[in-house]
């Protein structure tokens, strides 16, 4: 026997005490984190429970439906659950054939692809490849059983799917550790460093957020806006309680006569727009030869809680409509409204026409809801057993919280906003990605109280808007109808939050002789945050407005490319002659400060 060979037993104890050693100092950390973690969750606030999920009353409706059914209809409910009961005993003897066989293989694997098991594991060793097919069978099974349940219509059956959903999702084996082969092999390679970072990630995660559970989306300390995001040139050139007016310095020598103004969603900060200089819709803009104001509103605080649609309205919309006017001397604007932005702009338009004021010669809408009588997937947060505790939580904070309108929309896509972060996050023990999208959600923004009341009781729940009532604020009765601007819509076709069949209602409702609708892929944000030069998103264009949403969509040409240049050729028809570029501000409204401006950064107070 040689040396060398003779040595090789003493390395492999020599590493394995070295394992050992650092595995057990790993394990102390734990111990350690679990005490902060403790700590830290003691600092928690008191639920308010009626935020925490659906009310009893829909436990009980679909409850007694359930009964209902298996009253009328027994047959039925025993030959699915028999159905169930044989398809995971097959399932059952179809493992262990597998393993008595002495190979440790699984069984063929026929069921559908899921990028949650993308480790070959899942579909090669028989201890995952088991758990992943039971999974899929007991979620085929929830969602087969409940389809079958005839006594369930309308808004409670699309709550209790979507709530049965948010179960089904958050019992995937991916997210525990004992079931996540990628954990455990990370764990395993790492000697429990992975484990220790993890558990790391968790607790500075809830300790941020004073108890809470939120998961870090995006490395915080990767971007600062008006540094790396946020940078195309322009300056502040109007300030009050709520809003900055950020006027774009011109990059062409001609522009447009009519100023565009872009008014962003209150609910995030405008940079969504203007992220970086290739996916920038400001900058784009500005390219294109128009002259471009955008608002950038204040994140309110518990001394905006009387603040209420009217002050966005009049102190918000009709304050930079004269601003930009008296700017760029002109007697009218084109505008242009992005979600809940978009919804104001139609109230404000109604408003200024009941006034016989029309400072507005056309108007664009981003994924914009007026008519909310089918309010999309959203629409499951809407109802009073959610809304009410909004309510109550706004008189007690005088605000709406940033955190409870992120959570609200993550949870419409659960797996990847909540689920998969935190797997890479607190099980793999990985740092959040330098990711520009996914820090600008992070960064959102409160809701002043009396106006968030206004917006989902008056518009959400009762569609006075759309419908012939009417939206009354301030004492004037708002119609839909009497929206009768030139006006461009834009609806994205997977959109979970303005869904695009009720974007297309509304605008069918407007008043407007010219009517232009853009369905683009994608989503509420990539949908709109869609560049040609990507080449990523198409859209679907119909002039036929008359038909009901899935006709429209069947009967509409396709377009490969993004919409962007189609809107640049409508807005073009509406922005009159070509003058020489404008420079920014005037004497009476000088440069405040560079933009981004001071609102869209962090602040204690307005």
């Amino acid at each position: 026997m040689t040396t060398q060979e003779s040595e090789k037993p003493q390395d492999k104890a020599k590493d394995t005490t070295q394992y050992s050693e650092k595995m057990s100092q790993n394990l102390e950390k734990i111990e350690a984190l679990s005490q902060r973690l403790v700590s830290a969750l003691t600092h928690k606030k008191p639920v308010n429970t009626a935020l925490e999920g659906p009310g009893q009353d829909l436990m009980m409706k679909a409850s007694a439906a359930y009964m209902t059914e298996m009253m009328q209809n027994p047959g039925k409910l025993i030959e699915q659950q028999v159905g169930y009961w044989g398809k995971a005993l097959k399932h059952y003897v179809d493992a262990q054939s597998a393993l008595t066989s002495g190979k440790l293989t699984a069984p063929q694997d026929t069921g559908p692809k899921d990028r949650r098991f993308a480790n070959p594991l899942w579909d090669t060793h028989p201890y995952f490849n088991f758990i992943k097919q039971q999974y899929l069978l007991n979620a085929q099974t929830v969602r087969e059983s409940l389809a079958g349940i005839e006594a369930l219509e309308g808004e409670d059956r699309k709550r209790v799917d979507f709530f049965a959903q948010q179960i089904v999702d958050m019992m995937a084996p991916t997210n525990f550790l004992a079931t996540n082969p990628d954990a455990l092999e990370k764990a395993v390679e790492t000697e429990g460093a992975s484990l220790v970072q993890g558990l790391e990630n968790l607790v500075t995660d809830v300790e941020t957020n004073a108890g809470d559970l939120l998961v870090t989306l995006a490395d915080k300390d990767a971007f600062e806006v008006g540094r790396n995001i946020g940078m195309t040139e322009g300056a502040v050139v109007f300030r009050n309680h709520m809003f900055e007016l950020i006027q774009y310095a011109p990059t062409t020598k001609e522009v447009h006569e009519i100023p565009l103004v872009i008014f962003p969603p209150w609910i995030n900060k405008f940079y969504i727009l203007d992220l970086k200089e290739k996916n920038s819709l400001i900058k784009w803009v500005v390219d294109q030869g128009f002259t471009l104001f955008v608002v950038s509103w204040v994140n309110p605080d518990a001394s905006y809680a009387d603040v209420g649609m009217i002050d966005y309205i009049e102190h918000g919309f009709e304050r930079a409509f004269e601003v930009v006017k008296e700017i760029t001397n002109q007697p009218k604007v084109n505008a242009v409204g992005y979600c809940i932005a978009g919804t104001t702009l139609s109230l404000t338009l109604s408003k200024m026409k009941q006034a016989g004021e029309v400072p507005v010669n056309a108007a664009t809408f981003f994924t914009t809801m007026t008519d909310f009588s089918d309010r999309g997937e959203v629409g499951v947060f809407l109802d009073n057993d959610f809304v009410d505790g909004i309510e109550a939580q706004i008189q007690r904070d005088g605000v709406l919280d940033s955190y409870f309108m992120s959570r609200t929309f993550s949870y419409l896509r659960s797996n990847d906003l909540i689920y998969t972060p935190a797997i890479k996050s607190y099980m793999l023990g990985e740092a959040p990605p330098a990711f520009d999208l996914l820090y600008w959600n992070g960064d959102s923004t409160n809701l002043p109280g009396k106006m968030a009341v206004e917006y989902l009781r008056g518009l959400c729940q009762q569609d006075r808007f759309a419908s012939g009532e009417g939206f009354e604020v301030s004492g004037h009765v708002l119609h839909l109808s009497e929206v009768d601007v030139p006006l461009c819509a834009i609806a994205c076709e997977t959109d979970h939050i303005a869904a695009a069949a009720s974007s297309y209602r509304g605008v069918q409702k407007m008043g407007s002789t010219d009517k232009t609708f853009i369905l683009s892929q994608s989503g509420h944000i990539a949908g709109i945050v869609n560049p040609p030069s990507k080449k990523k998103y198409g859209h679907y264009i119909n002039t036929e407005l008359s038909l009901d949403f899935e006709d429209w969509k069947a009967g509409a040409d396709f377009d490969p490319i993004s919409w962007w240049p189609r809107w640049k050729d409508w807005l073009e028809k509406q922005s009159g002659a070509v003058i020489p570029a404008r420079k920014l501000g005037t004497k009476s409204y000088p440069i405040l400060e560079n933009a981004p401006g001071t609102y869209v950064k962090p602040q204690k107070s307005a």
